[in-house]
């Protein structure tokens, strides 16, 4: 019997390990990478990834980074 599962799911990442891990997976969106990593480790069907907050490629990092400066 196939279940669905419904999750929220928060992380926080530095900008250069987001660009390795999207690299790594071939990947040009956080949903793409989320999509492959749940799919490559349990093998699911209909995976659904939609980011709410934050970044989603590197581009919209780069924006956030240029308005919040570290430091």
């Amino acid at each position: 019997m196939d279940v669905k599962i419904k999750a929220t799911l928060q992380f926080m990442i530095s900008g250069p390990s987001l660009e390795d891990a999207l690299a790594e997976y071939d990947e040009l969106t956080v949903e793409g990478l989320l999509r492959e990593i749940l799919d490559k480790a349990i093998a699911c069907d209909a995976i659904k990834v939609q980011v709410l907050e934050g970044p989603n490629t590197l581009e919209d990092y780069d924006k956030q980074a240029e308005v919040r400066p570290e430091g």
